[in-house]
């Protein structure tokens, strides 16, 4: 019996080592980031364009109030509701005083100041594929940004999926740094193409999901359950969505569709953030989805 319950334990002892090893949170390459200075007006357009104030704003925030990220907006899910968190400059309840690096973590890699695993629900998923320089840009930007002093709520989410940990076997899982739409594109695609699939992190809504949260990709951006509970989030592929790059451009500026409807719920954010940017960003937005493949 001693020798069974020796054998037993060696295999837990191992099998909890290869989990801690497995899980471990990794930081980003800290030489891509040296000597980097960030342009704070480069920096607006990358801050639009990847939707930061339409999570970590007050849900009722207008104008000047935009650019407060107080956070508390929350985020309802299979996994239990997610709060955004205070990314203000404030340097105790927000994140002024952080490193580019420590920032890095948190957006491309998933990991906070203190080395713990953040929820997707922050789409870093996307923003891996940041290039370092937006990154620092961003940086540059929201640290002239107002300061709040509200501190930032929990997440309601229940055993186990507050295993903090257990998020990095997510990540190896799940995490992707490569392009879903591959090949020899157009610069005006490229861009579109990193617009969409990482800035705007366009999959994170519009893609379905496996029962544990990962991105289905081979069904790219063909429509999803709203994580509300509440409607459907569209089929974005040339598969449904038949509008010309034209109507495309003119949604994502005016919010109106080809059939004179409007832009509603979240997606309201979107086209908000994305009629801030120049023109020839919606343009290449419009390019790379008639690259996306057909689903029905």
């Amino acid at each position: 019996m001693s020798r069974l319950f020796s054998a037993v334990l060696a295999v837990v002892l191992l099998g909890f080592g290869g989990f801690l090893l497995l899980s471990a949170p990794h930081s980003v390459d800290v030489g891509l980031y040296d000597g980097l200075k960030g342009d704070a007006a480069k920096g607006e357009l990358v801050f639009w364009a990847a939707g930061c104030a339409s999570c970590h704003a007050a849900a009722d925030a207008k104008g000047a109030q935009e650019l407060v990220l107080a956070g508390g907006q929350q985020f309802p899910s299979a996994f239990g509701s997610f709060v955004a968190p205070n990314i203000s400059p404030d340097p105790v309840q927000g994140i002024g005083g952080w490193t580019l690096v420590e920032f890095a973590n948190a957006v491309t890699q998933g990991v906070g100041k203190d080395g713990e695993h953040l929820y997707p629900a922050l789409p870093y998923n996307a923003y891996n594929k940041m290039l370092p320089q937006d990154v620092a840009d961003l940086k540059a930007f929201m640290d002239g940004l107002p300061a709040s002093a509200e501190p930032s709520k929990p997440h309601q989410v229940g055993f186990p999926f507050n295993i903090r940990r257990s998020l990095g076997i997510w990540k190896l899982l799940f995490e992707r740094t490569d392009w879903v739409i591959a090949g020899d594109l157009t610069p005006e695609q490229t861009r579109g193409r990193y617009i969409a699939e990482a800035l705007a992190h366009c999959g994170e809504c519009h893609t379905p999901r496996n029962a544990l949260g990962g991105l289905q990709r081979s069904a790219w951006l063909s429509g999803a359950p709203n994580p509300s509970g509440k409607g459907r989030i569209p089929n974005i592929t040339p598969g449904k969505l038949t509008w010309s790059e034209a109507d495309v451009v003119e949604y994502l500026t005016s919010g109106f569709t080809p059939e004179f409807d409007s832009v509603g719920g979240h997606m309201a954010h979107v086209v908000e953030n994305m009629a801030k940017l120049p023109e020839s960003d919606r343009k290449a937005v419009a390019a790379y989805l008639q690259l996306v493949p057909a689903v029905k």
